[in-house]
């Protein structure tokens, strides 16, 4: 068989270092490129099919619709944006490596909550970022922690995970329930003293307990990234091979700082108008700011986060997701909150770490269920239904607790006992 022409050859042969012996003209190629990260993108989560609403939810808000389907539609944008985040910064973690994926996780890990928040705190709404937090602790740790252990127990009669990571994580929410409790208690134990300024006491507390609590979380960090990464490795290899294959393959870091960008922007914005409309809800609907910020925000800000915990369950990853359930509620407890707190020292707001004392109460008594349900590294169904209906309790109370309840519980349970004692 005769060699073929040096221009056969050529035009046959091998492209150099993997390209196409014709490069298609940039101008050509970007757009397509773009349209094919954009779709796989898009398509990496069902919940994105609700991206319909963002550009309704803000024109709704632009327009001065009525506050309840300004509230609803914005509720609903939110869930998918959620996603898109939480995909972004997957995406970015794969590609900067550990200890900076490992910050990037905390930072933008839980940011609808955190926008919602700084948005809220911006206009004063105190009650709603505190709830919110508080929920968002609450519905992890609880409803999505119940999830877990209900769907890992439907194929299988218990479920086995390592039991040092989880009582690590419950010990650090342990640490954080006291540091709610200490400042409610001085509140009420000075409330009354007209020598001492309470107010003022109560932040200055609030203000040094969270740079301690922020302290300890990157103390945390270093724990998991480095001293002690041995005893998180059987987390991280829950993800599978294939599935770290498919991390970072989609965006590059370039893309994915686009994606987070536009996507936060977004979220500002139907955060925005979302609680510009709570005022209006709360008088209309006659549900408490509470409530909307306790139980309903915290769903939207979660929702992408449960599913997949969720899922990882239900394949037999039990690791995986009490690290996604508890992690999440840790990294809002000791890295979100004393955030906020420290924001709204520098923004002249009064945002403390003194939550009600029933809230308060609420929160130390979820922390004790799930370390006791956690400790000997072991669920089932039956301790899912448990959370799930601690959890349904909780949502309860909240719905027929009023906004202007007092704040004096912890005081008064405290002062009771001693007399009785």
């Amino acid at each position: 068989m005769p060699a073929p022409a040096n221009g056969s050859l050529n035009s046959e042969s091998t492209p150099l270092l993997g390209r196409p012996h014709v490069d298609e003209p940039r101008w050509k190629s970007f757009p397509k490129h773009v349209a094919n990260v954009t779709w796989k993108t898009l398509s990496s989560n069902y919940v994105n099919v609700l991206l319909v609403f963002v550009p309704i939810g803000i024109i709704a808000g632009a327009l001065g619709w009525s506050p309840t389907a300004v509230f609803v539609l914005n509720f609903i944008a939110i869930m998918p944006l959620a996603g898109l985040l939480s995909f972004a910064t997957e995406e970015l973690a794969a590609k900067l490596g550990q200890t900076l994926g490992g910050l990037m996780n905390a930072t933008f890990g839980n940011a609808v909550e955190l926008i919602v928040s700084i948005v809220a705190l911006k206009e004063g709404q105190i009650r709603i970022v505190q709830a919110s937090m508080l929920g968002s602790i609450l519905s992890n740790m609880l409803l999505v922690l119940g999830c877990c252990f209900l769907a890992g127990g439907l194929r299988a009669q218990e479920r086995e995970f390592n039991s040092t990571v989880a009582s690590t994580m419950s010990s650090l929410m342990a640490v954080s329930s006291a540091s709610l409790i200490i400042p409610a208690t001085l509140y009420a134990a000075i409330q009354d003293n007209k020598e001492v300024e309470t107010d003022k006491s109560v932040e200055l507390l609030s203000r040094g307990t969270s740079i301690i609590l922020l302290l300890l979380y990157i103390l945390y960090l270093y724990f998991q990234l480095k001293s002690h990464h041995a005893l998180f490795a059987d987390v991280e290899n829950q993800n599978g091979e294939d599935e770290e294959q498919e991390e970072g393959q989609t965006l590059t870091p370039i893309a994915g700082g686009v994606v987070l960008v536009v996507v936060t922007v977004m979220v500002a914005v139907c955060a925005e108008y979302l609680v510009d409309s709570i005022d209006a809800i709360v008088e209309s609907a006659h549900i408490s700011r509470t409530f909307i910020g306790l139980i309903l925000i915290p769903i939207v800000g979660n929702a992408a986060e449960h599913v997949t915990a969720v899922v990882v369950a239900y394949k037999g990853k039990m690791d995986l997701a009490i690290n996604v359930a508890i992690g999440s509620s840790m990294q809002i407890a000791l890295f979100v909150t004393p955030f906020l707190v420290i924001l709204g020292w520098i923004m002249h707001q009064p945002m403390t770490l003194q939550f009600q004392g029933f809230e308060t109460m609420v929160f130390f008594l979820s922390v004790l269920i799930v370390n006791y349900l956690i400790q000997d590294g072991k669920s089932n169904y039956l301790e899912g239904a448990m959370c799930l209906g601690t959890y349904a309790i909780i949502a309860l109370a909240f719905y027929v607790y009023p906004d202007n309840a007092s704040g004096n519980l912890t005081g008064n349970f405290i002062r009771n006992f001693f007399r009785a004692h």
